[in-house]
């Protein structure tokens, strides 16, 4: 253990250098969740946008009594359809919920750190985005002229979108630019710098927008396809047994519930509440009834349940968790991988409706959602009825791109990777300390929300390492790092150097002098080829409760 110095309390920093991001969400359990988490991290981000979006499972309707119909969707396994809404709740307003909480925890949160931006800017940048129609981008909204205008503005550094349901708020925001500036001289200017721009962090293609219009007319965007560390409805496959803490009942009535307006409003098992009136997918507000009971009451029964008070999900969480200043350093590659997981070297699959590959659209396409139809036609009338999915089927079938599946690849402690592979138990471990560390870090920050003084909660230590932090070494050569650690609470820091495979492209190991001591070295193998990499991370956590890690990388790449 090391006993450092008290680091001064939670300095500001430059809003120049924080991430900006634009988070889009639908009203599913779990996106309201990942974005209570989200809120109690804008001190750390450079929130530009908090955009109201429709996914395949989740669309408002246009109020005209137009009806949309397209076949495998939740609600044919129910036997309706055409439907004028899915699952989208009356008066619905979940975002501007979440910061009117936020803005009562701010007095508190504005002490254990400066930076977090008063509530009313917060409110200023909520927006409505392409949510009357699943897949609809084809007229212009409040969200998708904000994110056009950001993407055109002339601040530097990459836009980050999370994209927490569907597409389609970006793909309108990229084909107003498109429809304004394909027949100018400037297009082929202002097509490349939206293209180095944009950032999109995805849960997948959850209504066929990217795979439909973005990826074929905008193929240099750059898209985040992460094999995300899991904190979705399938966590319990796969986590860690050291972990199981952080998703029981009484951890999360400890740590979440019962830590002021923003935890009040986190949903959990048995919590009475239900995303929409009659919502016969939503049966996790109800305690005490079996799989079997709940099915004969109505409901899709597509996750078993559990004990009342138990993490649900938060599913969308890891699309955010990379732009922390954790040291981690994750939101400069995508590549390089952190507390959210790892961007995907291979291209992974465009999931769009049914499961299938949405048909591309020319620059042209008006964008209309597909299966409209107007009030009273029967256009779109639904064949014979489908049956309704039974034990542990997705509530949204076999379309993958639902968002509501464990993700390929998801596993946080273990578990199976894409197409049923293994996780190696390199990356199982790694997923496995991340989100201990994040699920610590989420319940101090709720501490936050609740404490009037600096005093009464942990704050995190700071890391660092002396001299750069990309450094070039030769094979056979010997690097030495200096580390240095204060904390603002003056508790005890245990640090640990170790090497992060999966960001670093030598495929080998290397071996610390001494992992726990500030000052380590080691040896570059003499099978390190120019141009591979090795990550290098100086973890250091404290002693305070619940203990919290921040970190330092070292990227050194062989010369």
């Amino acid at each position: 253990m090391i006993v450092p110095a008290a680091a001064s309390a939670q300095p500001s920093r430059s809003t120049a250098l924080k991430p900006r991001v634009v988070i889009t969400a639908d009203p599913e359990l779990d996106d309201v969740n990942t974005l209570i988490r989200a809120v109690l991290y804008t001190s750390e981000l450079r929130i530009e946008g908090l955009v109201y979006a429709s996914s395949g499972v989740h669309w408002k309707g246009d109020g005209k009594g137009t009806t949309q119909y397209i076949p495998g969707r939740e609600y044919t396994r129910f036997h309706l359809g055409p439907v004028t809404s899915w699952r989208w709740p009356e008066d619905d307003r979940f975002i501007d919920e979440i910061v009117d909480a936020y803005a009562k925890a701010y007095p508190n949160l504005k002490i254990h750190d400066r930076d977090y931006p008063a509530p009313a800017d917060l409110k200023s940048k909520i927006k409505w985005g392409n949510v009357e129609f699943e897949a609809d981008y084809s007229k212009d909204t409040e969200g998708s002229n904000l994110i056009k205008s950001l993407l055109l503005d002339d601040q530097p550094g990459p836009l980050y979108v999370t994209a927490q349901g569907g597409q389609s708020t970006i793909a309108r925001a990229l084909k107003s630019i498109h429809d304004q500036y394909a027949n100018t001289p400037q297009w082929e200017a202002i097509r490349n710098r939206v293209s180095l721009k944009l950032v999109i962090i995805p849960w997948g293609d959850q209504d066929g927008t990217y795979a439909r219009y973005i990826q074929p007319n905008w193929p240099e965007t750059t898209n985040w396809q992460l094999a995300m560390i899991n904190y979705g409805y399938g966590i319990r496959t796969g986590l860690a047994p050291e972990n199981e803490v952080f998703i029981s009942p009484s951890w999360t009535k400890e740590n979440v519930l019962s830590r002021g307006p923003l935890g009040a409003m986190y949903r959990v098992w048995g919590d009475g509440k239900q995303m929409a009136k009659g919502d016969r997918t939503d049966y996790f507000g109800l305690s005490g009834a079996t799989a079997d009971q709940l099915r004969e009451m109505g409901y899709m029964v597509w996750i078993p349940p559990q004990e009342k008070g138990a993490f649900i999900s938060e599913g969308d969480t890891p699309t955010f968790l990379n732009l922390l200043a954790n040291g981690l350093r994750a939101y400069e590659n995508g590549y390089w991988g952190g507390w959210g997981g790892i961007r995907r070297r291979e291209n992974a699959p465009a999931f769009g409706r049914g499961g299938a590959p949405m048909p591309p659209a020319s620059p042209t396409d008006p964008g209309i959602a597909p299966g409209l139809a107007p009030a009273g036609s029967t256009v779109n009338a639904p064949g014979p009825p489908q049956a309704v999915a039974s034990g542990g089927a997705s509530a949204a079938g076999a379309n993958p791109a639902a968002g509501r599946n464990p993700a390929p690849g998801r596993g946080a402690g273990g578990g199976r990777g894409r197409g049923g592979q293994p996780i190696p138990p390199a990356t199982a471990a790694v997923n496995a300390r991340f989100f201990a560390a994040s699920q610590n870090d989420f319940a101090a920050r709720l501490k936050w929300s609740v404490s009037t003084r600096f005093s009464d909660a942990n704050h995190p230590p700071k890391v660092g390492v002396k001299g750069p932090l990309d450094v070039s070494a030769r094979a056979g050569s010997t690097v030495t790092l200096a580390g240095t650690v204060s904390d603002p609470d003056r508790n005890a820091v245990k640090v640990n150097w170790w090497q992060y495979n999966d960001a670093g492209t030598y495929p080998g190991n290397v071996s610390f002098s001494d992992p726990s001591a500030l000052t380590t070295t080691f040896r570059i193998p003499a099978d390190a080829r120019p141009g591979q990499t090795i990550h290098v991370i100086l973890e250091a956590t404290d002693d305070g409760a619940p203990p919290l890690t921040r970190y330092q990388r070292v990227i050194v790449r062989i010369r």
